[in-house]
């Protein structure tokens, strides 16, 4: 069978028991950064198994053969990524897509995502969200991508690099107006750190700000009690 489990993205107090017994029974681990998960097994003392290898954009054509060999032949294969879920804004899902449509056993070991630790440290609504992914990196097509969510009211969450946080408020502003948002920096790391405004105040302290870091945005849905003006917040 494929287990397909979460790792922790920051405190690795949040790897379940679930999971740390997947590693331990793995015949095969198909992972994004084998030094990285080398380092998650060796702190909880779980012996290397048999077979790990990476399994990352650029190479899940191939692995994705391998992995389904492992498979047939009654392995107990473990697929997971540096943190969170493999599968989200990651190749792993086209592992899983392959097994649900040929009718290989899986399952799916839940743990921790920096999308809803997000959402949830953000102080936004959580009634109902969209996930992005990763933002374009042009500017009229990252303008284009949030025009797109002017009008939903719903939540919008996705990740960026530390690099163009500053110019995707901005364009964030551009396009959707000034509204509430939250930038979310390190999550349950050390230097975990949450910078919650207007878009509009968020442009300002990320100017020229350097930033470093994994980091997810939250920006609130269309609806005037979470634009500049528009009333208290409930």
């Amino acid at each position: 069978m494929l287990h397909v489990v979460a790792t922790p993205i920051g405190n690795l107090g949040d790897l379940s028991p679930r999971a740390l017994e997947a590693f331990k029974s793995a015949d095969a681990i198909a992972c994004e950064d084998t030094r990285r998960t080398w380092q998650l097994l060796s702190h909880f003392g779980v012996p290397r198994p048999r077979d790990m290898f990476s399994y990352r954009q650029g190479n899940e054509e191939r692995v994705t053969a391998r992995i389904l060999a492992e498979l047939s032949a009654g392995k107990e294969v473990v697929l997971c990524s540096d943190g969170g879920y493999p599968g989200i804004s990651d190749p792993g899902y086209r592992l899983v897509r392959t097994c649900a449509k040929g009718g290989i056993p899986y399952e799916v070991v839940p743990g921790a995502c920096a999308v809803e630790v997000a959402l949830l440290a953000s102080g936004l609504s959580t009634s109902s969200y969209v996930f992005r992914g990763f933002p374009p990196r042009g500017p009229g097509a990252l303008r284009r991508w949030f025009a797109s969510e002017a009008e939903s009211e719903h939540t919008i969450v996705c990740y960026e690099s530390p690099f163009r946080i500053a110019a995707t408020l901005a364009a964030a502003l551009d396009a959707l107006g000034d509204r509430e948002a939250a930038v979310c920096i390190e999550l349950t790391k050390m230097h975990e750190r949450v910078s919650r405004g207007f878009l509009s105040d968020l442009v300002a302290e990320f100017d020229g700000l350097k930033v470093k870091g994994e980091v997810a945005l939250v920006i609130a849905g269309s609806n005037p009690k979470f634009a500049r003006g528009g009333g208290a917040v409930e």
